[in-house]
């Protein structure tokens, strides 16, 4: 897999806690960033798989059992009582 550097600006703190966090996972800071990346690009694709699967569901229909048909009247469903 290619590589390519890139510049990140932190604040000071921040990176701090960071190499600290890095050292207790027993990795770089870059490694630190690279799993979180691909966890985050991961996270998005499989949300956007989710939402396709969902939405071709939603196109398909569910089966409600009444072949189309509905046996009921709006005026029913919506009798007011006195």
């Amino acid at each position: 897999m290619e590589r390519r550097n890139i510049t990140l600006s932190l604040p000071k703190d921040l990176l701090q806690k960071v190499k600290h966090i890095a050292v207790d996972k027993n990795t770089s800071v870059s490694g630190l960033l690279t799993r979180v990346l691909e966890e985050l690009v991961n996270n998005e694709k499989a949300y956007q798989n989710a939402c396709s699967r969902q939405l071709a569901l939603l196109e398909k229909g569910f089966n409600l059992g009444m072949e189309g048909k509905i046996p009921w009247e709006r005026e029913e469903v919506h009798e007011r009582k006195k």
